[in-house]
């Protein structure tokens, strides 16, 4: 496979694709575009490049169109057994991978790496190396290749055997865990993800606690770092899309709605708001943020009947038990904390769980505080977004775990994801800001959180990539 070459000059592979396909009632097929950070990029480097994504087919509508030979121009996605990539992918990318780096398993019970853990490894090698072969076949001599994340550690390493002529990027978009949280992995699992990563040619991470953490898990556990650079490229929000999207006419509607469901204050004057916006993931600390609201109401009952908790917790893994756990207990909570405080004209917490993006933005407009407190995040753009969208400019409530408090933290209210009353506090001083400072605030988080735009984002390191090679 080594000796010939495709006509690919560059590459991204990443778990999910651009595209995904749905089965229609009458049997067509229909494709569905995604957006994000790689989609502006790719698009930004023009369609004259030659450019490929190699992407795996997450559903029977993806698997049917592979199976057909339908696919859109420019993406390759690989039909990997649906046995296989649930193992890869929730076995160990999510429930292992994704729990080292994030810090988040209960050290008492988990984890518990036996034949089964093994058995699941097995899967995880085998969907990297479809990866790697794939992405051998499709690549020019020299061609320029970005893997993505935690789903494909090894395929920099199985890759650069394959093809030692490739220039070989990764990046990670979550944090990266320290050494002594790395250690929990077994020893030679964790010298492969290592070696793995170490056959790129350059590595990207969010922020420089992230890469600094790998450098170090690096020189303890694989000897240094080799001739592999080491980037950092912290990923900003699409001002323009977001300015545009969130005045259409679909994000109106549903700002009147929510001001509705928000209601008046009892003197007739408009509510405030604390928004946020998540995927129901264990890292986002919902339910916490929903005990220091709480605590906000005990601590400081002249907020009652004045503020309104608008949270959406949008559904993510729900093919996993325990976050289906995770949102049943958020669920809870809201229905406590509106039976608890609620009045007949008012609703403390007005709580939706499924994924409307236009309401999304809808809120983001309508916020007064945006609360961000998350355990541990790699970026986390919703902190960055908010500040964007905000009509009237918003404070920021920032978790010091969050990737973006490291250029953000200077003009948000940053709190310990893990203090109740310090986060509630938090609350109470966003809430209490005069507008003219939250407004200048809200300026300085904005042009922050836009410095570098998805599109450069990415081609700033295929630029470095091919800089340093």
């Amino acid at each position: 496979m080594a000796s010939t070459y495709g006509a690919a000059q560059v590459l991204v592979a990443s778990n999910r694709g651009p595209v995904s396909y749905a089965v229609g009632e009458d049997g067509s097929l229909n494709a569905k575009r995604g957006g994000g950070g790689l989609v502006s990029g790719l698009s930004a480097i023009g369609s004259d490049a030659d450019a490929l994504w190699v992407c795996s087919a997450l559903s029977d509508g993806d698997r049917e169109a592979v199976r057909r030979g339908v696919g859109e121009d420019g993406v390759r996605m690989l039909d990997i057994p649906a046995d296989v990539h649930a193992e890869a992918y929730n076995g160990i990318a999510n429930s292992v991978l994704w729990f080292v780096h994030h810090m988040l398993y209960q050290t008492p019970l988990e984890p518990v790496f036996d034949a089964e853990f093994r058995r699941q490894w097995a899967s995880y090698e085998t969907y990297n190396r479809a990866f790697a072969e794939a992405l051998a076949e499709e690549a020019a001599r020299g061609a320029a290749v970005v893997v993505q994340d935690y789903h494909l550690t090894l395929v920099p390493g199985m890759l650069r055997e394959l093809r030692p002529d490739l220039r070989i990027g990764h990046f990670t978009h979550t944090p990266w865990a320290p050494p002594e949280y790395f250690r929990m992995l077994p020893d030679d699992v964790a010298g492969q993800v290592l070696r793995g990563m170490l056959g790129a040619d350059r590595l990207g991470f969010l922020t420089q606690r992230w890469a600094d953490a790998f450098v170090t898990c690096a020189e303890g556990f694989a000897g240094g770092l080799g001739g592999t650079r080491i980037g950092v490229h912290g990923l900003g929000a699409d001002a323009d899309f977001l300015r545009e999207r969130s005045h259409e006419r679909d994000v109106a509607e549903r700002m009147a709605a929510l001001r509705e469901e928000i209601g008046q204050a009892p003197d007739g004057g408009a509510r405030r708001t604390v928004v946020r916006v998540d995927r129901t993931e264990l890292s986002k600390n919902i339910v916490r943020g929903l005990l220091a609201y709480r605590q906000l109401l005990d601590d400081h009952p002249e907020w009652r009947e004045r503020v309104v908790h608008v949270a959406f917790a949008y559904p993510s893994r729900q093919d996993l038990a325990v976050y289906r756990d995770y949102m049943a207990e958020v669920g809870r909570l809201a229905d406590e904390i509106n039976a608890e405080y609620g009045t007949p004209g008012w609703t403390p917490v007005i709580l939706h769980l499924e994924d409307d993006f236009a309401r999304s933005l809808a809120a983001y407009r309508l916020a007064d505080v945006a609360l961000v407190n998350p355990i541990r995040d790699g970026m986390n753009l919703v902190a960055k977004e908010v500040p964007v969208v905000s009509d009237a400019g918003c404070a920021l409530v920032l978790s010091r775990e969050a990737g973006a408090y490291e250029e953000l933290g200077e003009d948000a209210i940053t709190v310990n994801p893990y203090d109740i009353t310090g986060t509630a506090a938090a609350l109470h001083e966003a809430l209490s800001m005069r507008p003219e400072e939250r407004a200048e605030r809200g300026k300085r988080l904005a042009a922050a959180a836009t410095a570098l735009p998805p599109a450069q984002w990415f081609l700033d390191q295929l630029e470095a990539l091919r800089a340093d090679r």
